[in-house]
C-alpha cells in the first residue's frame, strides 16, 4: 500500500468526547478542502454513520473479531483510498474490549495493526498535574502503540490550560488542542435513533456535524494533527477489493437484491453492497420506514443491523411492507437478517416485532452475518434456498 495519512482518536474511557472530536476533525478538514475517510473500531453502525456524514463518503467499521486481524489493514486500505486524511475512532478506552480480549479487538490492537499514531482525548475538567501520570501510563503500557499527542477537553480556564500544558511538557507529550467547557456542543442526535438521521439526511444530523467542525477548528491545531497523520508509515500488503473477495465467481444473471436502508446510507456494512455488486447483483435500497413494497423483481433481501429497536412501532405499522416481506420469505426467496438474534428478542437487527414477522415463518434463526467476515464453525442459514444462478456465500456470525 502507498502511504495513507491516518490517526486513531481514542480516550482513557468512554465519555471523554472522542466521538465529537473525531466527527469534528473530519468536518473541519473537509471544510478546508482536505479529502477524508472515517472509520469506527468495532461493529458500531451509529458512530460510523456520523463519521461518514462528516467525511462525505461512507463511514466504515474495523472489527478484528468479525473479520480477523489479518483483514484490518487491507480493509482500511480499501476504505481510505484517495483520502488525504483517515480518522479512526476508537471504542471505549484505548486498552478496553467488550470481549475482555483487548489484544485482539481493542482500539490499541487496531492502532498497532494499522501502525497509526494515536491521539488521546482526555476530559480534564477535574484534573491537574495528575494528567501527566495518566498520559505517561498510557504511553508506556504497550510499546506497539504510538501515542502521538493529547487533546484537552473541558478545560476550565486559561490558567487551568497552562497548568495542564506544563505538566504534559514535563513528560514530553505534545498538546494538539484544547477545548473549553461547552466548546463541544452536545448536538449529535440521541443514540437511540442509531444511523437513521444520517440515512435520511436530516437537518439535525447535518447541523450537528457542521457545529462540531466549527468547534474543532477553533480549538485544535489542525496543522500539527495533519503532520502527525502524515508521519504514519506506509502499510505493507495488498488492499482488499470486493472483486478479489468474491473469488471471480459472479451471478449468471443480474438479480435484484434489496438492501434495507435510507436515501443516504444502508443499515449495514458498506462492504455488503460492494460484495453483492462485485458478484453481479443489482443492489437497490429499500427504506423500511417509508417504502410499502419491495423493489420490482427483487430476488433477495438483506436487512442490516443498523436500524435500532426504537423504530419497532413504525416498522410494525408499515403492514404492507411487512406482508410483502412475509410473502417473499414464504415463497422461498433468500432473506438475510443481521442481528444478535433473529427470533425471540426485541433487540433484533431492525427492531423486534416486524423483523420476527418477516423472518420467523421460514427461518431457523440467524445472527449478525456481514459480508466481510469469516464463516462460523456452525453456520445457521436464514433462508430456504439460494438465489437462482447465484453462488452460496454465507459469512460470519458476530455475537
Amino acid at each position: 500500500m502507498s502511504a495513507q495519512p491516518r490517526l486513531v482518536v481514542s480516550a482513557p474511557a468512554s465519555g471523554h468526547g472522542k466521538t465529537a472530536v473525531a466527527v469534528g476533525l473530519l468536518a473541519a478538514c473537509v471544510a478546508r478542502g482536505i479529502s477524508t475517510a472515517g472509520f469506527k473500531v468495532g461493529p458500531d453502525h451509529t458512530d460510523a454513520a456520523y463519521l461518514g456524514l462528516a467525511a462525505g463518503r461512507p463511514g466504515r467499521n474495523l472489527d478484528p473479531r468479525l473479520v480477523g486481524a489479518q483483514r484490518i489493514a487491507p480493509l482500511f486500505g480499501h476504505g481510505a483510498a484517495g483520502a488525504q486524511l483517515s480518522v479512526i475512532e476508537g471504542a471505549m478506552g484505548l486498552f478496553d474490549s467488550l470481549t475482555g480480549q483487548p489484544e485482539i479487538d481493542g482500539t490499541a490492537a487496531v492502532a498497532a495493526a494499522l501502525r497509526a499514531p494515536v491521539v488521546l482525548v482526555v476530559d480534564v475538567a477535574a484534573m491537574g498535574h495528575s494528567l501527566a501520570a495518566l498520559v505517561h501510563g498510557f504511553r508506556m503500557f504497550d510499546e506497539m502503540v504510538h501515542l502521538g499527542g493529547v487533546i484537552l477537553n473541558r478545560v476550565a480556564s486559561p490558567r487551568h490550560e497552562q497548568m495542564l500544558r506544563t505538566a504534559l511538557d514535563d513528560i514530553g507529550m505534545p498538546v494538539l488542542g484544547a477545548l473549553r467547557r461547552g466548546d463541544l456542543p452536545n448536538v449529535l442526535p440521541a443514540r437511540a435513533h442509531g444511523p437513521v438521521p444520517v440515512a435520511h439526511r436530516t437537518v439535525e444530523a447535518s447541523r450537528a456535524v457542521r457545529r462540531l467542525g466549527e468547534a474543532v477548528t477553533g480549538g485544535l491545531d489542525l496543522e500539527r494533527l495533519m503532520a502527525l497523520a502524515n508521519a504514519a508509515p506506509a502499510l505493507p500488503g495488498p488492499i482488499w477489493t470486493p472483486g478479489d473477495a468474491v473469488g471471480g465467481e459472479v451471478f449468471e444473471q443480474r438479480p435484484i437484491v434489496a438492501l434495507a436502508g435510507g436515501p443516504g446510507a444502508p443499515y449495514t456494512y458498506v462492504e455488503t453492497a460492494e460484495l453483492l455488486t462485485a458478484a453481479g447483483a443489482d443492489v437497490v435500497v429499500v427504506d423500511p420506514l417509508r417504502d410499502e413494497a419491495l423493489p420490482a423483481g427483487t430476488r433477495a433481501l438483506v436487512v442490516g443491523g443498523g436500524l435500532p429497536e426504537g423504530y419497532a412501532e413504525e416498522l410494525s405499522a408499515n403492514r404492507r411492507l411487512c406482508n410483502a416481506v412475509a410473502k417473499f420469505a414464504h415463497d422461498g426467496w433468500p432473506v438475510v437478517a443481521e442481528g444478535w438474534r433473529c427470533r425471540g428478542s426485541a433487540a433484533t437487527s431492525t427492531g423486534g416485532r416486524c423483523v420476527r414477522s418477516w423472518t420467523s415463518r421460514r427461518s431457523p434463526g440467524s445472527r449478525r452475518w456481514p459480508a466481510t467476515g469469516r464463516r462460523p464453525h456452525r453456520p445457521r442459514r436464514c433462508w430456504p434456498r439460494p438465489v437462482p444462478g447465484s453462488p452460496d456465500t454465507s459469512s460470519t456470525a458476530h455475537s
